[in-house]
């Protein structure tokens, strides 16, 4: 934390070094001692920034620039950008770096569309080239925060290319420009591959790094080739040092392995699931010793057992309290390791992975579907618990980065609450008691027929198999006969196969997604499902989905750093494609399937990277203008 903040002062003095002041006078230079004295008096940006509120002139200037410094070292965004907007008023501030400075705040709250809207408004005043490096800097890193890093590049090479030529210094434009070349394909580095010499030094030494991933001489001689080409170039201060290059690229070559599981306690059942997909693994792999620990040893006697070992490699622990306490401990600090489950704290080692079957990533699977199709009101059913809270929480995030709608939430507690919850969603309740009005005024029999909101497009059930399927005939029965059918989604805990070797008709029509190894639609697996089936006919999902998850955690190590490294690679394994985040973190897209004829088939859906609403607003302002 301590050195992010000594990046982000030296950042922005950068910022405040391109401002033009006005010369000071006698006057201003009393004001400058009384500002001076009084300053000495406060403890904190917002302190200073209360005593500029009862100055005028030169005097609260300065006041408001000692507050907006202040602020800065504290890491008071909010404060800044108040300060901003005080100075704004102020005729003799240099206007323009002033409202860098509140985009600048705006974009640390993430503010990310009133942050553009200022930026959009510098265009044609940004004359000092200060003014226009910083500029195009902010725009890029808006964008690459938000892993637009195609919208972002042109910001940075512009950023580059002023920087260069006259000699500005923005500390962590080369390494934020370098970040976000790494996660563009090979495709788009083509078309960037022209214009300035700057620019094209960036996209050529992006290029070399991902042709040359699997062979460290051919980059190294590639590289060689460049520095005499580029003689001076920026990129040079990111390159990492020539005996670096093999290391960065080689597969990791593992001799002797270490595997941590529980053996013992309560998750024993879930060791021996994901020894089992271990063992299966390994008989593909060219790893001399294997060794099983049990994770629930305590850290002094785990730690003394892996320095005996000396392992090349660290697979696990599963539990999360595990993986925090070895973290704490720094145990595995200088050993490369998967874990096999999320961390939320610090990462401490570029060398740790993540590994996990979060419910999440199929949450944004299916989100960035329905945008996809168009749906704009989709209505959630979740049990009303601490995992349903969850995953209907992590939905209306990110829904909320794409949509002004607001989903439908339906939280139910057990099986008899679920027909009161839909029919309450879907308004079914309503009509009812108009059609019960309309009864009483007549004597004779009204036909009638109840409706259903029409509003909603698409429903998402996050319930386990057991509670989708007594969902599902709920809103069949509830939905107008005459309305168009609303489309049904389900995540992989909706799917059983010890359910649905009997019970698959209740669910016709209903999509959700499944790791491949539950789905066997891959002819590659038949053979491998087969054996697993004969040793272990009777095991329960979750035990079937963790075999899968350990078995490819075996398989992805030779790839692993090729995957964090180079953009858009991935692994295609039984739980999935997987990739890896710039956190250290495994992704997974999984498959498509839906009921259909008492039968699950395989099916390809519509899906494409959403665009988030700042983005949205930019592309409208920029065509109004």
């Amino acid at each position: 934390m301590r050195l992010k903040l000594v990046s982000l002062l030296i950042i922005l003095s950068g910022l405040s070094a391109c401002s033009t002041t006005e010369k000071p006078t006698k006057n201003s230079d009393n004001f400058s001692n009384s500002a001076n004295a009084l300053k000495n008096q406060a403890t904190s940006a917002q302190s200073i920034y209360q005593l500029a509120q009862n100055r005028q002139g030169a005097d609260k200037i300065q006041l408001l620039y000692s507050a907006r410094d202040a602020a800065i070292t504290e890491q008071n965004w909010p404060l800044l950008e108040k300060i901003g907007s005080d100075l704004e008023l102020t005729a003799s501030v240099d206007q323009i770096q002033n409202r860098l400075y509140i985009a600048f705040a705006q974009k640390q709250q993430d503010k990310n569309a009133q942050a553009l809207v200022i930026l959009q408004s510098l265009d044609g005043q940004l004359t000092q080239p200060e003014h226009f490096a910083w500029h195009q800097f902010l725009t890029a890193s808006i964008y690459a925060s938000q892993n637009f890093p195609k919208k972002a590049a042109p910001y940075f090479f512009r950023a580059s290319e002023t920087a260069a030529k006259n000699n500005i210094e923005i500390p962590q434009l080369n390494q934020n420009l370098w970040d976000n070349l790494k996660k563009l394909s090979s495709y788009a580095l083509e078309r960037f591959n022209r214009g300035s010499v700057i620019q094209q030094g960036w996209a050529n030494i992006a290029l070399y790094h991902q042709v040359y991933t699997s062979s460290g001489v051919e980059l190294d001689q590639a590289i060689n080739n460049w520095r005499r080409r580029y003689v001076g170039h920026p990129a040079v201060t990111v390159l990492p040092k020539q005996d670096e290059l093999f290391t960065e690229f080689s597969p990791i070559n593992i001799e002797r392995l270490v595997i941590l599981l529980p053996q013992s306690g309560p998750n024993e059942r879930l060791g021996d699931a994901l020894k089992a997909g271990v063992l299966a693994a390994l008989d593909k792999q060219n790893i001399s010793e294997t060794l099983f620990l049990d994770e629930n040893l305590n850290t002094e006697e785990l730690a003394a057992k892996i320095e005996e070992i000396n392992p090349d490699f660290v697979v696990g622990p599963l539990l999360k309290a595990n993986i925090d306490k070895l973290t704490a401990a720094n145990t595995l600090i200088n050993i490369p390791a998967l874990h096999l489950n999320t961390f939320d704290g610090e990462r401490i080692s570029l060398q740790h992975y993540f590994f996990a079957l979060s419910p999440e990533h199929e949450v944004e699977q299916a989100l960035e579907h329905f945008l996809a199709m168009g749906y704009q009101k989709p209505m959630l059913l979740a049990p009303n618990n601490v995992n349903g809270q969850r995953l209907i929480d992590y939905f209306n995030l990110q829904w909320q980065r794409y949509s002004e709608t607001k989903p439908q939430i339906g939280l139910y507690n057990d099986k008899k609450d679920m027909p009161n919850t839909i029919t309450s969603l879907l308004e079914v309740d309503k009509s009812k008691e108009r059609i019960k009005t309309v009864k009483a005024l007549f004597k004779q029999e009204v036909e009638n027929e109840t409706r259903s909101r029409s509003d909603i497009d698409v429903i998402y059930i996050l319930g386990d198999a057991i509670e989708t399927r007594l969902i599902k005939p709920y809103l069949d029965v509830n939905v107008s006969t005459f309305a168009d059918r609303i489309p049904l989604y389900a995540s992989s805990k909706s799917h059983s196969k010890q359910i649905d070797r009997t019970d698959k008709g209740d669910l016709e029509g209903l999509y959700f997604t499944e790791l491949p190894w539950m789905l066997n639609s891959q002819v590659k697996l038949h053979t491998l499902r087969a054996q697993y089936d004969t040793l272990w006919p009777e095991q329960v999902d979750i035990s079937q989905r963790l075999f899968a998850m350990a078995y490819d955690a075996i398989l992805v190590l030779p790839e692993i750093r090729q995957l964090s490294i180079v953009p858009g690679n991935e692994f295609s394994g039984l739980s999935g494609k997987l990739s890896i985040n710039s956190n250290g973190h495994i992704e997974r897209t999984l498959n498509w399937a839906q009921y259909s004829n008492r039968r699950i088939k395989p099916v390809q859906l519509k899906t494409q990277r959403p665009i988030p609403l700042f983005m949205q607003s930019a592309n409208t302002i920029q065509t109004s203008n």
